[in-house]
């Protein structure tokens, strides 16, 4: 069993593991738009609404949110924008195939990370087949609104990040040659990360990819919505066929590790001084009276002893911290791990929001926002309570997957993440 890195053990059967598959990728047609920097996007769950959301429609007409977060009073109506949308950018040419089957090299630079690795179609499997781990639950309203956007605009329109801990000059060795060639598209996004993406084509080494990544497994870092919304559009097309494959972007991360974040809780009809109130002594709670950076570092400090969130929201700071342990006994469950039983994001929901302030774990009720500013100030405009949380270890998460243990959802957010809008794929094409 390989124990190095984030990914779960290797697949010693070579028919188990991992089978990537060159697609026609689609890509935007340079001439037709402002800027490939200024049609990409983060991907859907990251993008801070409705701030964010305005701010890349305006950054050009073709940006890709119109796709992935079409905005319309229903439902079906956004679904069906979308769908309408990338009929009128591929009939007109802002999209078009690639001319052939492809695997793509992608490389992410900025912050002081190199990020490396690999964009195909990869064969869906589910989780008890062991060869693609979530660690966190998903939420059945996102599922189900991915779902009806990938089945009205029959596309992946982003991909999933995975990791695995890569061995020997199989797909490395192919990424590392690839690099040095001339990429197909290079552009810098606005937040100073640099991508770079170059097309696969030549048998011999999609070969040498698929022959490595038939050995092992991988860990969903980011996506876990995705990956379920691919397992039930699957369900509803049995037949051999293009919706036995999703889009995914594999990371080695022996090569290229990734930085775990967190993602933090807007508690949007909550104020913070009935959050604060609630605790009644179940908490200790103390005011920070220091700007954002060093609260964190307070945070920070507190969690390597134990359960600590930062509320936010009334233009301070409040540390919460050494839950009651009697109360921590009736309120978790006693039927999983240890590992899980104390994480940050199971204290949150099993005790704070379940138990102590009542809070549905619905989307009017709370939001789930990856800039720690932007639920500061969220929090602030709308009278709410931000809970900033601090990353979970990456070894947790990796130990967790491996004993088929399920996180809470949105535990952590695995970075960075592949930009959305440089390649798209059309299950038509498939």
């Amino acid at each position: 069993m390989n124990t190095s890195g984030h990914a779960a053990a290797d697949v010693r059967d070579d028919t188990a593991g991992l089978r990537l598959t060159p697609f026609r990728g689609l890509r935007y047609v340079p001439e037709r738009v402002g800027s490939l920097a200024a049609v990409t996007s983060p991907p859907y769950d990251v993008v801070v609404r409705p701030d964010g959301l305005l701010h890349l429609e305006s950054a050009d007409p073709h940006n890709i949110v119109r796709l992935i977060l079409p905005q319309a009073i229903t439902a079906g109506t956004r679904h069906r924008k979308a769908a309408v949308t990338l009929d009128r950018w591929l009939a007109d040419g802002v999209l078009a195939p690639d001319p052939e089957p492809a695997l793509y090299v992608y490389e992410q630079h900025g912050d002081g990370i190199l990020q490396r690795g690999i964009i195909g179609a990869l064969e869906l499997s589910t989780p008890a087949e062991g060869i693609v781990l979530p660690h966190e639950d998903v939420m059945p309203h996102v599922v189900e609104d991915r779902a009806a956007l990938m089945r009205t605009t029959a596309a992946n329109l982003e991909p999933l990040l995975l990791t695995y801990v890569g061995e020997g000059d199989g797909a490395g060795a192919v990424v590392e040659r690839t690099v040095q060639r001339p990429p197909l598209l290079a552009t810098t996004t606005e937040d100073g990360f640099r991508h770079h993406l170059w097309a696969v084509t030549d048998p011999a080494e999609q070969a040498a990819v698929a022959a490595e990544l038939r050995h092992h497994q991988a860990l969903i870092a980011d996506g876990h919505h995705r990956w379920a919304t691919y397992l039930r559009l699957r369900e509803e097309h049995p037949s051999p066929g293009p919706w036995n494959y999703g889009l995914v972007l594999l990371i080695d991360t022996a090569r290229y590790p990734l930085r775990v974040r967190a993602i933090h809780r807007l508690l949007n009809r909550l104020p913070v001084a009935d959050a604060l109130a609630a605790l009644d002594g179940s908490f200790r709670v103390r005011r920070i009276e220091s700007p954002l950076p060093a609260a964190l570092e307070a945070l920070a400090e507190a969690t390597a002893e134990g359960n600590a969130f930062l509320l936010a929201g009334d233009g301070g700071f409040h540390l919460v911290d050494r839950p009651d342990a009697a109360l921590l006994d009736r309120t978790i469950r006693t039927d999983r791990p240890d590992a899980w039983r104390t994480l940050d994001a199971t204290v949150l929901h099993s005790t704070l929001l379940e138990h102590v302030w009542r809070i549905p774990d619905a989307p009017e009720d709370i939001s789930y926002i990856h800039d720690t500013r932007a639920a500061v100030e969220q929090a602030e405009r709308r009278g709410g309570t931000a809970v900033l949380m601090h990353p979970v270890r990456e070894e947790v998460v990796r130990d967790l997957a491996r004993q088929g243990v399920t996180m809470p959802r949105k535990s952590t957010s695995f970075g960075p993440k592949p930009a959305t809008g440089l390649v798209l794929r059309s299950l038509a094409l498939d």
